[in-house]
């Protein structure tokens, strides 16, 4: 099982923007084949700080996510909302136990 943790940072204004693209993001991804978990979180401290959590059953899958028709054309939009000058991380994950 893979895990991803995914940080994505917004200008303020880009929000509403963003909104309906996350959510067209997360309904098509959790449509796909191997994904168990895709959320999408909001941090309370900081309302342009996004998190998607996601759980994939094999590294497999979570690579046939990116090359997804919905993940090529939604990611590139959405970084065009992007907070440029604050970094983006994506944590993969194998799960352990």
């Amino acid at each position: 099982m893979v895990k991803v943790i995914a940080h994505n940072f917004l200008l303020k204004e880009n929000i509403e923007k963003a909104m309906p693209l996350y959510e067209e993001m997360v309904a098509e991804t959790r449509k796909e084949n191997g994904c168990i978990q895709y959320d999408l979180l909001r941090d309370n401290a900081d309302e342009a700080h996004f998190v998607f959590v996601e759980t994939w059953e094999s590294q497999a899958h979570l690579e046939a996510h990116f090359k997804a028709p919905h993940f090529t054309t939604l990611i590139p939009q959405i970084g065009e909302l992007a907070d440029k000058t604050r970094e983006k991380n994506v944590d993969v994950l194998t799960q352990v136990y």
